[in-house]
């Protein structure tokens, strides 16, 4: 099985409700799909958002550092070098950690079917059915204490809050969410970088003097801010999560060596990718530290791929938020993953198990 050709399309998705974090509000899934084309007429499936805030990807970004720099390498070469491929993809261009991403996926996607077993079986296998939070967004406090308990009556037992565009009102919205959801659902906080190393220890520690009991807080300070996780860590008892501290494995053992988060969140469009991710969890294995398998606004295609590591790296991967197709009015995707409340289950077929993606609007690379 050899590479043919790369493509591109566009995909579009409403969400049911405006997103809205710390940083940006967002109305609707936009998001690039890669589609990796070979001689035996297997297509491998990847996709990509414009996260400029987060990694600095835009579309064009995307889509430039694919057929600039990486479609060129990969042109006529074998699935079955799955290494080398990988290879190519990560040192063809620095940074552009979304677009490699995406490829990655598309790569996998193939190598996997190639060897005609769903993904998750060839990186290791494991039981294929998991369950993921939901993101309630940075709102009004009576819509967020609504919002959540909706997620509840749903079947959600782990909500995601986002905080941190003020600190005072920040601290009446988890209490008012906690009253509202004691000993139905576990909350963990999202600050999304909006705070700064004191105010963070300021309200979790009035939250915890509460007796609101948090399973973490994610990102309080910026990610560059080492020093100020490590500050924040020290200073409370609520476990910290690392997301935007660290992208891939250097920054990952960098944060673990500092004792500057208690857990990692692994996010695809952070890392690069399946092979980058495969590392961080290898590397906090080896030092004892749970992580998050996360998202960015992704519809089940890149989700599929997440879903499947998840699965493969269970023993260390143990906090799943993977909500992003489920905050959508539809899901454009036949095949891969399917999504029912909390629990998503891999479908049994090759690779990624992508059949059809309703919606696409080719673009040109």
């Amino acid at each position: 099985m050899k590479i043919t050709d790369i493509k591109f399309a566009k995909l579009s998705v409403p969400l049911r409700t405006p997103f809205k974090t710390a940083l940006r509000r967002v109305d609707s899934i936009e998001d690039v799909i890669v589609m990796v084309e070979t001689d035996s007429g297997a297509i491998g499936y990847g996709e990509a958002p414009a996260t400029a805030v987060i990694t600095g990807d835009t579309h064009e970004s995307i889509i430039g550092a694919i057929t600039t720099t990486m479609k060129p390498k990969l042109i006529g070469r074998s699935i079955e070098d799955l290494n080398d491929l990988i290879h190519i993809i990560q040192n063809a261009i620095v940074n552009n950690s979304s677009a490699k991403a995406a490829l990655e996926i598309a790569i996998y996607d193939l190598f996997a079917q190639h060897y005609k077993a769903p993904l998750y079986k060839i990186l290791g296998g494991g039981e294929p059915t998991i369950s993921t939070d939901i993101t309630i967004s940075v709102d009004y406090i009576d819509k967020m204490v609504q919002d959540s308990i909706n997620a509840v009556e749903q079947g959600f037992e782990t909500l995601k809050i986002k905080v941190g565009k003020d600190i005072g009102v920040d601290i009446e919205r988890v209490k008012a969410i906690y009253a509202a959801v004691e000993g139905k659902a576990l909350l963990r906080l999202d600050a999304n970088q909006g705070w700064t190393a004191k105010e963070a220890v300021f309200a979790l520690s009035k939250l915890e003097n509460a007796g609101v009991q948090l399973e973490l807080v994610e990102q309080p300070v910026k990610g560059y801010d080492l020093e100020g996780m490590k500050y924040v860590t020290e200073r409370v008892h609520t476990p910290v999560m690392a997301d935007e501290s660290t992208f891939g494995p250097k920054e990952a053992l960098q944060l673990i060596q500092m004792r500057a988060a208690d857990i990692i969140n692994i996010k695809l469009m952070k890392t690069g990718g399946i092979s980058n991710a495969l590392k961080i969890a290898d590397i906090a294995e080896l030092h004892n530290i749970p992580c998050m398998i996360g998202c960015m606004l992704e519809t089940s295609i890149s989700v599929c791929a997440a879903v499947h590591l998840a699965v493969a790296r269970s023993h260390i991967i143990t906090k799943v938020d993977l909500d992003g197709p489920s905050l959508c009015t539809h899901d454009p995707v036949t095949g891969g993953v399917k999504f029912n409340g909390p629990d998503i289950t891999i479908a049994d077929k090759p690779g990624l198990g992508i059949e059809q993606i309703s919606g696409l609007t080719p673009i040109e690379g």
